[in-house]
């Protein structure tokens, strides 16, 4: 689930397949100022689509000119991106 507070998405529950494309659609929905920070502390679970899913985000501000960072990675999140040599890539704040 996602929730907009200012420039901040807060992100909450599961990242992982079954919700993977409603949480595309509502962190692209959510992209409204020029740098957008997704908070991902209340994260609860992971799985590889989780990495689509910001690799989405990312591209979906990139084609509006804007940019975001992910703080609070949960650290299952962030070994999966050094299993898939993607971790360099992630927005991190």
């Amino acid at each position: 689930m996602i929730q907009v507070a200012g420039d901040r998405v807060e992100v909450s529950g599961a990242m992982t397949l079954p919700g993977a494309s409603e949480l595309l659609a509502e962190g692209c929905a959510a992209l409204a100022s020029p740098d957008v920070v997704f908070d991902l502390a209340a994260v609860t679970a992971v799985d590889s689509s989780s990495i689509a899913v910001i690799f989405g985000w990312l591209r979906e501000a990139q084609k509006q000119g804007k940019t975001i960072r992910i703080v609070h990675a949960p650290e299952d999140l962030l070994n999966l991106a050094a299993v898939y040599d993607v971790a360099g890539m992630l927005p991190l704040a």
